[in-house]
C-alpha cells in the first residue's frame, strides 16, 4: 500500500497565484488546500492537519511572518515563506519567526517543488513505539532522540522540523564540533554564506529553547573556528 500524498496548505491573497500553485502541485502528486489570508488559514487549520504550509509574506491583515510566529506557539508543521523581499534581513526575520525555509519572488515553480521536497525529506520518520528512547539531558531540559521531543520538566517544548533535524545531527556528533558548512549540507540547503547565516539564526532560536542563558550557552556551544557542538550532561 502506497503512502498517502503529502497535504499542503497554500496561503496567498493572490487568487491567480493560489490557483497556479494548486494546479502545479496537484500535477506533482500533492494534495493541496488553499487559504486567502491568515484568518482563513486558521479556520482551515482548525479542522485539518498538513505536512507543509507554503505562505506568502505580504498579505492583508496579519502578514506571513507574524502569522508564522503565531503558529509556532501551537504547531510544528514546516513552513515555507514566499517573499518579494530578497534582502537578507527580511529572510532572517522569517527564520526567526519559525519558518523552515524561504523562496524570494519571482521564482520558478520547479524550484518551489524542489524546496518542498527537501523540507519533507528532512521531516523525521515516525519511530516504532517499542523502541527504547534515548535521551539527552541538558539540565532541566531533555531531548528524546527516538521521539524527537524536547521536554522541560513535564512541559513539551515545541520544535520546528529544522530544529528537530539539527538536534538529530548534533546527537550523532555528541561533543564533537559540527561546522556550519556541514550543517547546511546535512539540512539539505544550497551552499553559501547566506545559508550559513541562516543556520546561525536557527542555532540562536534553538538555544532559547535549551539554555538557561542563551547568550552564555552551556550545552549548545560555539567552538571558535570549528562550528557548533552539543555537550549534554
Amino acid at each position: 500500500m502506497s503512502d498517502p500524498a503529502p497535504h499542503l496548505l497554500i496561503v496567498d491573497d493572490d487568487e491567480r497565484i493560489r490557483d497556479l500553485l494548486r494546479k502545479f502541485l496537484d500535477r506533482h502528486g500533492f494534495l493541496v488546500s488553499i487559504a486567502r489570508d491568515a484568518d482563513h488559514a486558521r479556520r482551515v487549520l482548525s479542522g485539518l492537519e498538513f505536512d507543509l504550509i507554503v505562505m506568502d509574506v505580504m498579505m492583508p491583515g496579519q502578514d506571513g511572518v507574524a502569522f508564522t510566529r503565531a503558529l509556532r506557539e501551537s504547531i510544528t508543521t514546516p513552513i515555507l515563506l514566499l517573499t518579494a523581499k530578497g534582502e537578507t534581513m527580511d529572510r532572517i526575520k522569517g527564520l526567526e519567526a519559525g519558518a523552515d525555509d524561504y523562496l524570494p519572488k519571482p521564482f520558478e515553480p520547479k524550484e518551489l517543488l524542489l524546496r518542498i521536497n527537501a523540507i519533507l525529506r528532512r521531516m523525521p520518520d515516525p519511530e516504532p513505539e517499542h523502541v527504547t528512547p534515548k535521551v539527552l539531558n541538558m539540565g532541566p531540559v531533555r531531548f528524546d532522540i527516538e521521539r524527537s521531543e524536547l521536554m522541560r520538566g513535564e512541559e513539551l517544548v515545541r520544535l520546528t522540523a529544522t530544529e528537530i533535524q539539527l538536534m538529530r545531527i548534533f546527537a550523532e556528533n555528541l561533543r564533537e564540533p559540527v561546522s556550519r558548512t556541514k550543517l547546511v549540507e546535512d539540512l539539505g540547503r544550497d551552499k553559501g554564506q547566506a545559508q550559513e547565516r541562516a543556520v546561525d539564526v536557527q542555532i540562536t532560536r534553538l538555544r532559547r529553547k535549551i539554555e538557561a542563558d542563551p547568550k552564555q550557552p552551556r550545552y549548545l556551544q560555539t567552538v571558535r573556528g570549528e562550528g557548533y557542538m552539543l555537550a549534554p550532561d
